[in-house]
């Protein structure tokens, strides 16, 4: 008997030992399952978010891209527009010059040196002309040049928050607990 009674006293306590243990409840699974939930759909809104961003700035990106390009090419259609005039009046110039080297020839008939200077003063008209066709293409240029420059920057700016925004990210996707 006595085999017996230390057996039952030896199940009693065995099991009481074992209920006394924690295990973990459903509820408490379902909760730890919960917000597990909640923080992967926290992190996939926060990614749909940041991609969403990713592509307005690239299209941001693309539409000062343009812009730029535009400005670029207005920028190089007036100094093109002044080169052509600059060198018409170069040309003019030497003109001017022979001319007068034409007409300071004492051996020159008088009609023909009459003739000369009516070329000269032509060409002293179109050269004065042309110097005030110069100033457009100048101002042209000017504000072609400021305008790129603004272009630019806000080029920078958008090239800068595109950085960012994947520095961001990059730092996200590097948060403990996180796989890459």
């Amino acid at each position: 008997m006595n085999r017996s009674s230390l057996f039952v006293l030896n199940l009693l306590l065995f099991s009481t030992a074992c209920f006394g243990q924690t295990t973990p409840s459903d509820s408490q699974t379902l909760q730890a399952l919960l917000s597990e939930v909640r923080q992967l759909r926290q992190d996939l809104q926060t990614t749909t978010i940041a991609g969403q961003r990713a592509q307005i700035l690239i299209y941001r990106l693309q539409g000062q891209e343009a812009a730029v390009a535009r400005a670029s090419q207005r920028l190089d259609e007036a100094r093109d527009k002044l080169a052509r005039i600059e060198e018409q009046r170069q040309q003019v110039v030497t003109a001017i010059k022979q001319t007068e080297g034409l007409i300071s020839n004492t051996d020159n008939p008088p009609t023909q040196r009459k003739e000369l200077e009516d070329s000269l003063a032509q060409f002293k008209t179109r050269l004065e002309s042309l110097e005030n066709q110069e100033q457009h293409p100048q101002t042209r240029e000017i504000e072609a040049q400021q305008q790129l420059r603004v272009e630019e920057v806000r080029l920078s700016d958008l090239r800068d928050q595109l950085d960012r925004l994947d520095k961001a990210l990059e730092n996200a996707s590097r948060r403990p607990g996180r796989q890459p």
